[in-house]
């Protein structure tokens, strides 16, 4: 075994990247770090008895280039006796729809690729070529980017059953041991192409600083590797941190009390809301200072006051949350009663309201005005429209005394600027009788002439 491959090797065990008798899917691109990639598994497939498979992925950007690079992987494959698979993606259609450039919809699309066949064909582990090199410049292109350290720590070995067996070799490693071994590859002429950032970092930056030093891939990918265990540590901070911070959680909204976030050390506060963010949609596009931006808002907002970052994420200050949402802001639609004795179901807030008419003397007390109210029926004048608040709505809140705006009275009441549209306002002939949830009007409460009541409660929908 050459000293190239027990480097390798060391690497793969030093990340525990396989196990006794995995299968593994290359990512095979026809360049010499993939085609590398490939060969070094093939000689190491027989010690851990490995399965072997290998994929293609045409992006679509160079047609002219795409069928000789499929017929040379499929060559290789073929003469290593190992299964070789094609997939095209449409890198263009899916970058304007996302409104990110082209390498960025060809990453994301590539590894939806790669997660998909690997679960068709059974393969528990994703082996592609990155190496030392492609750690520095995707280190240095995310500082000139402003990354903190959890982007500073690099491409990571393994992430999941991602592994990347090159990662501590560098390219002139690998060139070195194609061109001893015979061993031919193809060069992607859109690495050479300046537009894009990583490249200009390749050719331009790179060059310039390996002239002031020499080792600089080596100190620059170990650099990653320290950031990276750090980052770990800090991560375990955080998660603790989340656990005592953590109000309510859905698939599209965490909610975050805000005081222990307040004095929460700036460092474990930054990662904590980065955390909160990705729990509800990726990290893309979400830059340091979208997150001072929230910070802000936790120490200086007022309770409504919300910011809006990319790809649909609100930041919204409660009385005594943080939110931090992807959910559409929802309104309840318009509902009509016609006559009482009945059950309707409010869909977007989730409650079904029952409604009886009974006599008075079969009322033992009359409700919270919350869940449960109590009002003179012969007051109440059919059909009632359920509905959400619109502007100008006023009522006068039992015990109040007088007229009161709907919208003061939410913000005292300290009702969620984003929940206010899903509290069901009922009326009768276009006066508000309840405000479901928190009071009822002064108006159609029961008095001394009253003979029969209109009972209304609420019954969460489970």
């Amino acid at each position: 075994m050459s000293d190239f491959i027990k480097k390798i090797l060391s690497t793969i065990q030093k990340y525990n990247m396989l196990s006794y008798g995995d299968h593994v899917l290359i990512g095979l691109s026809g360049g010499p770090d993939s085609v590398c990639l490939l060969f070094v598994l093939n000689k190491l497939k027989s010690p851990f008895k490995l399965k072997i498979s290998a994929i293609y992925v045409d992006h679509g950007l160079r047609p002219e280039e795409i069928p000789e690079e499929i017929n040379f992987c499929q060559k290789i494959c073929d003469t290593l006796d190992l299964n070789f698979y094609t997939q095209k993606i449409n890198v263009k259609e899916f970058a304007e729809r996302e409104k990110i450039n082209l390498q960025e919809a060809a990453r994301i699309l590539r590894y939806e690729v790669f997660d998909q066949l690997s679960l068709r064909i059974k393969a528990n582990k994703i082996a592609l070529g990155h190496n030392a090199d492609d750690q520095a410049e995707t280190v240095l292109m995310r500082l000139l980017r402003g990354a903190g350290p959890g982007g500073l720590s690099g491409i990571p070995p393994v992430r999941k059953k991602i592994i990347r067996p090159l990662i501590e070799m560098e390219k002139k490693e690998i060139e070195n041991f194609l061109k001893e071994n015979k061993i031919q590859y193809l060069l992607d002429s859109s690495n050479m192409k300046l537009e894009y950032m990583r490249n200009k970092i390749r050719h331009l930056l790179i060059p310039v600083i390996k002239e002031i030093s020499p080792q600089a891939t080596k100190i620059i990918s170990k650099t990653a590797d320290i950031l990276r265990e750090e980052n770990d540590y800090i991560n375990v901070a955080v998660t603790k941190a989340l656990m005592r911070l953590m109000s309510r959680k859905t698939d599209q909204k965490v909610e975050l009390f805000c005081n222990p976030l307040e004095v929460l050390n700036i460092v474990i506060l930054r990662r904590a809301l980065r955390v909160a963010i990705d729990s509800v949609r990726d990290l893309r596009g979400i830059e340091f200072d979208h997150i001072e931006d929230i910070i802000k808002l936790i120490k200086n907002g007022k309770p409504g006051d919300r910011i809006y970052l990319p790809k649909g994420i609100r930041a919204i200050k409660g009385y005594s949350t943080i939110i931090i949402t992807t959910e559409p802001p929802q309104k309840l639609s318009t509902y009509q009663i016609h006559d009482p004795n009945r059950e309707i179901f409010l869909k977007e807030s989730s409650m079904i309201l029952e409604i009886r008419e009974i006599p008075i003397d079969k009322v033992n007390d009359y409700g919270n005005g919350k869940n449960l109210t109590y009002m003179d029926a012969e007051k109440v004048k059919f059909p009632l429209i359920i509905r959400s608040r619109k502007e100008g709505d006023y009522f006068y809140p039992l015990g109040f005394g007088k007229r009161k705006k709907l919208q003061d009275f939410f913000v005292d009441e300290k009702v969620p600027r984003e929940e206010r549209d899903l509290v069901p306002v009922i009326e009768s002939e276009g006066k508000i009788v309840w405000i479901v949830g928190y009071r009822l009007d002064d108006r159609f409460k029961i008095d001394h002439n009253t003979k029969k009541c209109l009972q209304i409660k609420v019954i969460p929908k489970l």
